[in-house]
Order: C-alpha cells, then sequence, then structure tokens
C-alpha cells in the first residue's frame, strides 16, 4: 500500500489523475489498449476534473462502471451512468464503453458485463471507499470471497444516508435501496488500484482502513492486500489519521 497526503482536494486530484494517466499509458504501450474501471460519487470530482485533461489515446481505452441503482434511469440526476456520461465518456470519447443501465434486468445485464470481465484483466481501478469503508456498493459486513463479478445488493442505512448527505437524492425514503455492485474478489483482480478519498466525512473510514486489520466490517481493508493500491487523501481526509501520534511512523513509511 502507498498513501498520498495533500492539503487540498484539488492537489490530490491531480496527483491521482497523473498517476492513472501513467498507467494507462504504460497498459496501452505494451499491450495496445488499456481497461480501466471507474468509480462514482462527489468524492471523484476533483480526480475527473484532472483527468478528462490527460494526454492519452482515448479510442484505445476500454470503460468499465462499479456499481448503479436498480431501476434507476439515467435521466435521474442520482444515475451513475449519467454522472460517467457527462463527466466522462462523452468529454473523452473512449473506445469502449461498458455502462451499467438500472432500468435493464439486472440478470441480464451482469451476464453480459460478466462476459466482457472475463475478455482481459482490468488495467486500473478507481475506486472510492465509503463513509462506512464500503468499496463500490459492498457495504459491511463485506463479502470477501464472492464467486461472482457483479451481484445486486441492498444498500445499508449508512450508505443510504450518504447519497442523501451528497445530495443525489431529498431523503432516504426518495434513495434507490439496491444497487448491481462489483463484487470485492472482482474489484481486487485490477492491476492497480487507485482510491481517491477527500472530506472531512471520510476522515473515519480512512482511519479504519489503515488501522484495522483485514476485516468485512470495513471493506476497504481488503484493498490493503493488493500488490500495487495507492490511497489519495487530503487534509480533511488526513485528519483522524494525522492526529494520532502513534500513526506517524507507519505513515511516513506508507507516504509518497
Amino acid at each position: 500500500m502507498k498513501l498520498v497526503i495533500r492539503n487540498t482536494k484539488e492537489e490530490m486530484g491531480a496527483l491521482a489523475a497523473e498517476h492513472a494517466t501513467a498507467l494507462i499509458k504504460d497498459a496501452i504501450a505494451k499491450r495496445g489498449y488499456a481497461r480501466i474501471l471507474l468509480s462514482t460519487g462527489a468524492s471523484q470530482f476533483p480526480f475527473f476534473e484532472e483527468f478528462v485533461k490527460a494526454d492519452v489515446d482515448w479510442s484505445r481505452v476500454e470503460m468499465f462502471h462499479l456499481d448503479e441503482y436498480v431501476g434507476i434511469s439515467e435521466e435521474h440526476p442520482a444515475s451513475f451512468k449519467r454522472y460517467l456520461l457527462d463527466r466522462f465518456v462523452n468529454v473523452v470519447h473512449p473506445g469502449k464503453v461498458h455502462l451499467i443501465d438500472g432500468t435493464q434486468p439486472p440478470e441480464k445485464t451482469i451476464a453480459e458485463l460478466t462476459e466482457r470481465l472475463e475478455e482481459a484483466p482490468m488495467d486500473v481501478g478507481l475506486i472510492g471507499i465509503g463513509e462506512n469503508a464500503h468499496i463500490a456498493f459492498n457495504d459491511p459486513p463485506a463479502d470477501f470471497n464472492d464467486n461472482c463479478a457483479y451481484k445486486v445488493v441492498t444498500l445499508a442505512p449508512r450508505c443510504l444516508q450518504q447519497q442523501v448527505g451528497e445530495g443525489w437524492f431529498t431523503s432516504v425514503d426518495d434513495a434507490y435501496k439496491q444497487a448491481i455492485s462489483m463484487t470485492c474478489p472482482q474489484i481486487m483482480k485490477c492491476r492497480s488500484i487507485i482510491s481517491v478519498v477527500p472530506y472531512k466525512v471520510k476522515s473515519e473510514a480512512v482511519y479504519k482502513t489503515l488501522t484495522s486489520p483485514l476485516s468485512p466490517d470495513v471493506p476497504a481493508t481488503l484493498l490493503k492486500q493488493h500488490a500495487d493500491f495507492t490511497l489519495y487523501c487530503d487534509a480533511d481526509s488526513a485528519e483522524q489519521i494525522l492526529s494520532d501520534a502513534a500513526l506517524q511512523e507507519e505513515i511516513q513509511k506508507l507516504s509518497i
């Protein structure tokens, strides 16, 4: 695991975008194409603002999508498909795009995505970490041994509250309660994983991720088992780990 902490979300986002760009260019140079997995949410805004400016041959990039609400249409402002269309796909026009359509039968969508995923390894995964330390929509306790690539999940109360807090829904009652989510084992198949985690509301999740042993109750601890995982934080999300004196030596070892 590697750790990057910067004072502002803008600095953090720019460095994460630079890192992702380098990995994509390396994959294209070696294999002629790159496969990437993208997450969404308010925490990813600073990353996408810089990422779409990257000097990449996007025609050689194949993009996959982490999760989407069951039943939501792309016209809904909370749709992650809409999020990626507006902030990435329709800006850089990747060569291939595999978005999750929330209006289609989940079983059909999962089967189609699984078939595409099995064609080649994923080069780069942008994996956000939720306020309850979820990865994708794998809320605690997460299944670290699922054999599927995607599955339908029921969202935990704190996860639903996060969606309201970020402004995607006006209330928990208005929020979609189920989603199609990539599973934890499938996420771990990415060659490299980058997690962009800004904002004070994520400071507890960052602290638990760094200080907890591997545990389904803190799903993001699984990322620490990956051979090439980098966590990007701003000063706000790193607040709790920076204020813990006992962690400073460990932070120094991990920091780049």
